[in-house]
């Protein structure tokens, strides 16, 4: 009997002990990220988008100063934690980077088809992640609040909601497979279940980011073709209303988070 309790006292001793070690190692996490945090590069991409947003370029020379994120004309602040959403003059919802090319399209002469095919982090389609990175630390601390008034916003939740449960790929899994219910974690990295608001900075509202493991800035639409990779599927095209639509579903879903974007990841 005696041998009994103290193999269960072993084995509760054991537990205990490895789950000291797992809340070091998160915490350990943690604590790195708040030294990259200090000097992070994503501040460098924020310059450089405001004086992209500023500046007189393409064949009509013109500024992104009368470009309509949603909140009117020029107005950039509270922009950022209300996309993707509906926009009457294209007849779409659409996220940050997409609205971003229309404007770039509209105002200063640029081919959107054109920047749709520029893989990431060149040409234009490189300024066009640096004006997202700027647009969205002027509404850093401001709570997500995506509109759902409009029947395509509900639309694109919905159709959202389908992608981010729908299992493929050569290892079978979805979205939610690493983000669907809390306590998953792959490595040493916590997973945020982005089924509901995971808090502050965490999941939709820490995009974009810049990731230290490449050197490279990260704007959320690549954040979800990388995901897409993991998947083992194809990327999706750039501006693809499959990327806004599950943007919009968990962008509906942080309401209420506050937006720390740009972050710094591993």
């Amino acid at each position: 009997m005696r041998t009994n309790h103290l193999l269960a006292a072993l084995a509760l001793a054991g537990l205990a002990a490895g789950a000291a070690a797992q809340k070091s190692a998160s915490e350990a996490i943690d604590e790195y990220r708040a030294m990259l945090a200090d000097g992070n590069p994503a501040e460098l991409f924020e310059a450089k988008g405001e004086d992209l947003w500023k500046q007189k370029r393409g064949p009509k020379a013109a500024s992104l100063q009368a470009c309509d994120l949603g909140k009117g004309p020029g107005v950039v602040k509270g922009a950022f934690v209300e996309l993707p959403r509906y926009f009457a003059d294209t007849g779409k919802v659409q996220d940050l980077e997409s609205r971003l090319v229309t404007c770039m399209e509209r105002l200063q002469g640029f081919d959107a088809a054109e920047i749709a095919k520029t893989p990431f982090g060149r040409g234009e389609m490189a300024n066009v992640t640096a004006l997202a990175t700027w647009v969205a630390a002027e509404s850093k601390g401001m709570q997500f609040n995506l509109p759902q008034g409009h029947p395509q916003e509900r639309t694109f939740y919905e159709a959202g909601k389908r992608i981010f449960f729908m299992r493929g790929g050569t290892h079978d899994f979805s979205c939610a497979s690493c983000h669907g219910e809390d306590g998953k974690r792959i490595r040493l990295q916590d997973l945020p279940n982005l089924t509901k608001n995971p808090g502050d900075g965490v999941g939709f509202a820490a995009w974009p980011a810049y990731r230290v493991s490449n050197g490279q800035m990260w704007s959320m639409q690549l954040r979800l073709n990388d995901c897409y990779r993991q998947q083992r599927f194809p990327y999706p095209e750039f501006g693809s209303d499959a990327l806004t639509a599950l943007s919009t579903y968990l962008g509906v879903n942080a309401k209420g988070a506050k937006s720390a974007a740009p972050t710094i990841k591993r």
